[in-house]
Order: C-alpha cells, then structure tokens, then sequence
C-alpha cells in the first residue's frame, strides 16, 4: 500500500465533478504525469493494466469477457486502458445498462490508432487532461496571485516569490514530474526527465500507433524541437536543422513522427490566436512550438542546472516553456485555454488566456526585469491594437517574471513573478 503523500492537483475537482456528470471520466495525459495517483485518490477499486503478474490474464479477459474486468466497486479505476482497446466499448455499454454516473475512471498516457469500431464514447465518458505538475501544485508557488481573482477584476495584488534564479534552473531541468517533485535527492530528480526520454524514444513512440519508428531519428527530432522551443519554428526549420544528421528526412516523415509526439502527449505547440483587430494588421497563424514540460528539452540536450546561467538566451525560452505549461494549467482550471499572438508588424504577445464565456488577457513573460518598460508597452499596443466592440476589453494585461515581487504597475499592467502565481 502506498503511504506517500498525495499532492493535491487542480484537476481534482474537476475529476469529481466529471463523475457526478458522467458515467466515466478519462484522464489522458504524458506518461509519469501523476495521472493513476489521481486516479486512485479518487476511486474505491482499482485494475492495472500493465501489471506484469496479471496483465496476460488481463489482455485475454479484455477480448473474451471484458465485463469481467469492470466488475468492482465504484468508482473503477482502469489504469492505462489503451493497452486493451477493447475494454473502451465494453465501459461504455455497461455504463449504458447501468444507467449511473460514475461508474469508472480511465487514464491513457497515449491516444490508441483510430479504430472504426470503437465509440466515441460522447455522452457517456467525458475527458479531462492533466500535465505535469505547475508550481502551484508541486507547493513552490506561494499562490498570492490568483488567475482566477485577476479576471473577476480584482486590481489589488500583492505577493513575494521564494523562488531564485538558481532555484528556476533546477525546477526548469527537474520538471513537474511527481516522482521528481517529491525526491529530496536532487541528482536523483534530474534523471527522471532524463528516463522519460529514453522511454518515450526507445519504447513509447514506436507502440503508438503500429507504425515502427528509428528511435535514432526519433531522438534528432525531439533535439531540434528543443533547440526551437517557444518559437515558431517551421517544419522546413525542423528539416533543415535536422539535415546534417539526416538528410531523408521529409515532410511526411516529420508529420508522422510528430502525430506520433502527439499521441503520447509530449509535444503541445500553442495555435495562433486570431482576435478579430481595428485595422487590417495581418496576423500570423503560425503555432509556437512547445513541449508539456521544459525539463524534456533539458533532459534531450543534456543540460544541468549549472549550464543553463551559461547560455541566458536559451534559459529564457526555456522559462517562457515552464511559463507556458503552468498557464495551460491555470486557464483550463478557469475554464479557458492558451494561445499566442503575433502580427506582420512584429507585435507579439508571449500569451493569450482567452476563457470559454469571452474574457481574455494578454500576458508577456520576461526572466528578468530589464525589459519589463517594453513588455508593458508591447502589451497595451496590443490592447489598442484589438477591437475592443468585438473582443471586448482584456481583463488584464501582465508581465509574468522570474523575480521576486508581484505588483501593479501605474499604466495598469501586472507584474508578477511565476512563483506568486496559481489558478
């Protein structure tokens, strides 16, 4: 029986709230992300499906008599369901003959082959997405600074990050990971974005979606994926930078291993925000290029906490990467989601948090505080740049920073460091 401490994660109460709304909830996300210890704080029975003693008999049952495998009490916890495709059709008719709410929980750290026969499963199993931890949840934000209270407007802010620039490079190489989180030995910590790694390039990828993989191309590719994050880089970027070691590389291939990235969650790029403007500026729809947690890029280039303070450049991509992962959190806890912003004139916004009931704020993310004047001008151009009649106005405008003291500026605009911040 597991006696570790279980830390609270924001999808908690949306998992329950799923269930009291649906006969079965799935909990999809990278692999290690914390997803079955959710899960199983959750539910009162529990079947893994890759536990090596049982899983034979598992995978047999799964195709004879699937029913078998859901009989417990509820809700039922079927953890990695996607190794026995079979069991998604066999929730969702038992959900149908039993007529009740939360009946189970699936989790799924890849999204199986499309398969004709299977159910979409609308109406019966809702879907909810987790990634690892922000810094809210693994406790290193002091979470003075509410996402939530921002947008109900909110003006008053106040707050005092414990976080140093030495404690970024190692939270940045470590990660959201549980296992990482909770390691006091931080040698330790580190290697489990490296593992995840050799996981996903040697194993994952190639299981995904019955297509075999090189886990050596596999690999050249999520290394110029991390040399290009937080940019919109192009696939014709992606090919050139991976032409010096693989010259056959094409655009096919690259989408094929890239949906592959997909499948398992690793790769989450922000799509292009399209607000509708006051003039005719044309907006680029380029997606910017992002990871679920930064600490994949370290762990594939082999950077150390020590490195990182060597190449500043770098590091700052890599903070708006954290920045990125923590705000996806934050907004899809509000109800909303994450996008960015950039125009032909070069008028960029790092962030868009646009919520599903039409508020929306713009957000740049700066490490430090030198340019911090520029960011907020760069913001409120934005804002006057935007059709205020149809978007609306933003909620708020805000810097978010790797320093220490959270603030609002006299032109409006919130500075507030990453380790104020919660949802």
């Amino acid at each position: 029986m597991k006696t570790s401490e279980y830390y609270n994660r924001l999808i908690d109460e949306e998992l329950l709230f799923q269930l009291s709304a649906s006969g079965a909830v799935l909990i999809e996300g990278a692999k290690w992300c914390g997803k079955t210890s959710t899960g199983e704080h959750c539910a009162k029975s529990v079947i893994y499906m890759q536990d090596p003693d049982r899983s034979e008999i598992y995978h047999s049952l799964a195709l004879t008599k699937p029913s078998r495998l859901l009989e417990g009490a509820v809700p039922r916890l079927i953890d990695e369901w996607q190794d026995a495709p079979a069991l998604w059709n066999a929730v969702r008719f038992t959900i149908d003959q039993r007529g009740e709410c939360g009946q189970f929980i699936l989790t799924g750290s890849a999204v199986p082959s499309d398969d004709e026969h299977r159910h979409t499963g609308t109406g019966r199993i809702s879907r909810v997405k987790m990634r690892p931890m922000s810094l809210w949840e693994s406790r290193e934000s002091t979470g003075e600074v509410s996402l939530k209270d921002l947008f109900d407007g909110k003006s008053d802010i106040d707050g005092e990050s414990k976080i140093s620039i030495e404690d970024l490079e190692y939270i940045i190489c470590r990660g959201g990971w549980p296992a990482a989180v909770t390691n006091a030995n931080k040698k330790a910590a580190l290697q489990t974005a490296r593992n995840y790694v050799k996981q996903v390039v040697e194993s994952d990828i190639q299981r995904v979606d019955g297509k075999e993989k090189n886990p050596t191309r596999a690999m050249q590719l999520l290394r110029s994926l991390s040399r290009n994050i937080s940019t919109m880089a192009t696939d014709k970027t992606i090919l050139d930078d991976m032409a010096a070691n693989d010259a056959d590389m094409t655009i096919p291939t690259l989408a094929s291993y890239l949906n592959a990235f997909r499948r398992i969650f690793l790769v989450e790029d922000t799509l292009a925000w399209n607000p509708s403007l006051r003039s005719k500026t044309a907006i680029r729809t380029s997606s910017k290029r992002q990871l679920v947690d930064p600490s994949i890029a370290c762990a594939t280039l082999r950077l150390t906490p020590e490195r990182l303070l060597n190449d500043i450049f770098y590091f700052g991509f890599l903070f708006e990467s954290l920045c990125s992962r923590d705000l996806r959190i934050y907004t899809e806890s509000n109800d909303g989601s994450v996008f960015h912003y950039r125009d032909k004139s070069g008028l960029e916004a790092d962030m868009i948090l646009a919520l599903n009931d039409g508020r929306w704020a713009a957000v740049e993310v700066k490490l430090g505080s030198v340019q911090e004047d520029e960011a907020a001008h760069n913001l409120i151009k934005l804002k006057e740049r935007v059709n205020a009649d149809k978007m609306g106005e933003p909620s708020f405008l805000m810097v978010l920073t790797g320093g220490q003291y959270a603030y609002r500026r006299q032109d409006g605009v919130y500075v507030v460091p990453i380790g104020t911040l919660k949802n």
